[in-house]
């Protein structure tokens, strides 16, 4: 099935789903926490992603569904999906969760009141002052922080003192809604007179243009605070209802991206929310962590989710910086 083809079987599906969660005479009810995407596959064709938290009360109406729909489906059973903050004993990557200066991408930062997440990489507003960027979750406390609050580098959680390791102040976040889809889960600081940044500083060089789009080849990495490079592939895209379990309750995302690990290991773990993910071919920035469930995947695993960097920075109103710093 073409992309197009596969778009449009997505709509139809969601308006099917739409139509039975209205009615609760009709059965099979759809399950809990069922989200739909489009998914690559390894041929260059498309099929149309369903993803759900738990599976074991919804046999009947994937079979209604698969049969009602055809054989251009791919599911996945997903888990419990959370953002990526710190969990207890994380792996080692000392110099990742160390203090550094200059700062640079795939650091621990966070908010004083927040364990840590990851710097992911650089922003201006109309080339003026460089701004760090991350989740909301990270740097807002997911929209619970006030402008001006101080953003720590390393996070607490890896020995940020509030009276030290001050690196910039929080200067904006895109609002969580609880009500609404979100699309974004994302914030930024600006960065603190007299500290230096390198936004090349990624592994193997700059990163440079935002991509629009996911790869041809599905390849992509990231760099983070807990689990360092790593390399994954693009499983699912443009995937909608998305319900991801935060600290202030359940919120649901549209327009995500899914990543599984192409390694034996996680493609990422807790403390790597906030970091940039790259295309490994052309070294495009893609996306931004912001969330993992805990089993899909073919390495059993568990999946990572990403917001688009383009939505990101259009919802922020900012441009990407790869090379320069104005301190």
């Amino acid at each position: 099935m073409d992309l197009q083809s596969a778009r449009e079987l997505k709509s139809r599906l969601l308006a099917h789903v739409s139509a039975v969660a209205s009615d609760p005479a009709v059965e099979p009810p759809v399950p809990r926490g069922f989200a739909v995407g489009i998914a690559p596959r390894p041929d260059g064709a498309y099929a149309v992603a369903i993803r759900l938290t738990d599976e074991t009360a919804a046999a009947d109406s994937l079979a209604a569904i698969a049969e009602q729909f055809g054989d251009d489906l791919d599911f996945r059973t997903v888990g419990e999906i959370r953002p990526l903050r710190v969990e207890p004993d994380p792996p080692d990557v000392k110099d990742l969760q160390a203090r550094q200066r200059p700062i640079y991408p795939g650091l621990s930062v966070g908010h004083p009141d927040v364990t840590a997440g990851t710097l992911g990489g650089f922003v201006s507003f109309d080339g003026r002052r460089l701004h760090l960027l991350s989740n909301s979750h990270v740097l807002a406390e997911s929209g619970q922080a006030r402008l001006g609050d101080a953003v720590l580098q390393p996070g607490v959680a890896d020995g940020g003192d509030p009276a030290a390791d001050a690196v910039g102040t929080l200067a904006s976040f895109v609002p969580l809604d609880s009500a609404e889809p979100n699309l974004v889960d994302a914030a930024v600081a600006v960065v603190a007179g007299g500290i230096d940044a390198d936004p090349s500083a990624y592994p193997g060089g700059p990163v440079g243009c935002v991509a629009t789009a996911p790869p041809a080849d599905g390849l992509v990495q990231k760099v983070g605070r807990t689990t360092g490079l790593t390399s994954g592939r693009v499983t699912a895209f443009e995937v909608d209802g998305l319900m991801v379990q935060y600290d202030v309750g359940v919120l649901t995302f549209d327009n995500q991206i899914e990543i599984e690990g192409a390694d034996a290991g996680p493609f990422s773990a807790g403390g790597d929310s906030g970091s940039v993910i790259w295309t490994t071919t052309d070294r495009h920035a893609l996306g931004l962590l912001f969330a993992g469930s805990t089993t899909g995947g073919q390495n059993g695993q568990g999946l990572t989710y990403a917001n688009p960097l383009a939505l990101v920075l259009s919802e922020l109103g900012a441009t990407w910086v790869s090379e320069t710093s104005d301190g």
